[in-house]
């Protein structure tokens, strides 16, 4: 993707150095383009924990390549079982949801399972992290081409703009490239399909409002920013064809756990026979758990909540909404049930969501 016509993948090795990841500070998007440095483990650690990254895919390739920083802090003689148990702890307390998370940091153990140098142990790691990062992209190119085909069924039934209503961030800046559930949206475009995303502003941080009206903008999708209630209103005034959403973690069964709110859109689309599909990649699928009512849920900083940051035109300001003694809760996410769920949109295609849909694409898993 491309920011002011330069592209950009949302992490990368710098150029002409050794050791040094860099990322897009989405903290301060769509505001400021801040490249942040990365060359300890706790760089890597508080950039997921802070969402200076987030999106499950993304979250998958920094916890990689935090892996690789934190096996660079270590000393040559070193207990080395010890400290990939330490490095790997610090990584998993980040972000408990995102089951890509697990699934980066699982690959690099595995990967470096009977290596005692840290010569070898550098060299495995960053090579995971490479694989996984180039792996994720052509995963969501993938999904790109499997959604395609349902804004191209809608455009050719319609002849009229193919309106999208997204709920978070589930585009390039929650991955590497492409996004999830702006993949489809992207190549519909840029293939000439005339498309119109409706982008939930997604409280408490406005991920919807902030990274994904930004980038669809900087691609030239047409798109308006709405209230997170407004999606309702706007299904039953048959004002929405389709719902794309992404997914933190989908169980073997299909339900999905995505950004909070997720779960109110499937039902306003249930009521109002709207189709609503989930794009996701492989890695985001938690093979190991069949209820989505397992799935642990984090619960963030009520600040988010209680507090809201924007630009006033000279600068970032932080301003509170609530009364100061009235408590908040931040539950960051939910989980839309797959009785819900008109489709998986995959980098193998599109099932059903159920254990038997998602087995089908994936028998290895069965």
């Amino acid at each position: 993707m491309r920011i002011n016509n330069k592209p950009y993948r949302t992490i990368w090795e710098k150029a002409d150095s050794t050791g040094i990841v860099q990322v897009i500070d989405q903290r301060v998007l769509p505001f400021e383009l801040r490249i942040a440095d990365w060359q300890r483990l706790e760089d890597a650690a508080a950039g997921i924990r802070d969402m200076q990254v987030r999106g499950a895919p993304l979250i998958g390739s920094a916890a990689a390549y935090g892996m690789w920083l934190g096996i660079r802090e270590q000393e040559a003689e070193t207990n080395w079982p010890r400290a990939m148990a330490h490095i790997a702890k610090t990584l998993l307390s980040t972000r408990p949801t995102a089951v890509n998370l697990h699934h980066a940091v699982e690959a690099v153990l595995n990967a470096c399972t009977g290596i005692a140098t840290k010569k070898e142990l550098e060299k495995t790691a960053l090579n995971v992290a490479r694989q996984l990062t180039e792996e994720s992209v052509e995963h969501c190119r993938a999904i790109g081409e499997h959604g395609l085909e349902l804004i191209r069924d809608i455009y050719r039934r319609k002849q009229k703009p193919v309106n999208i209503l997204t709920h978070c961030n589930a585009g390039w800046l929650a991955c590497l490239d492409y996004g999830t559930a702006t993949a489809p949206i992207y190549l519909a475009h840029d293939e000439g399909i005339p498309v119109h995303v409706w982008v939930d502003e997604t409280r408490p941080r406005n991920q919807g409002a902030r990274l994904t009206a930004f980038e669809l903008g900087q691609h030239g999708v047409p798109h308006t920013v709405v209230a997170d209630n407004t999606g309702g209103h706007l299904m039953q005034h048959g004002m929405v064809d389709l719902v794309l959403v992404g997914s933190d973690r989908t169980t073997r069964t299909g339900d999905v756990a995505n950004k909070i709110g997720t779960y109110l859109k499937a039902l306003a689309a249930h009521d109002n026979g709207v189709p609503f599909y989930v794009a996701l990649p492989s890695s985001s699928i938690d093979w190991s758990l069949r209820n989505g009512r397992d799935i642990e849920i984090e619960q963030r900083n009520p600040d988010e909540v209680q507090f809201i940051t924007g630009h006033d035109g000279q600068a970032l300001r932080k301003v509170r909404l609530t009364p100061e003694h009235s408590p908040a809760a931040n539950y960051a996410f939910d989980v839309t049930p797959a009785r819900l769920v008109t489709g998986l949109i995959t980098e193998r295609g599109i099932c059903e969501a159920s254990e038997k849909g998602l087995t089908a694409l994936f028998p290895e898993c069965s």
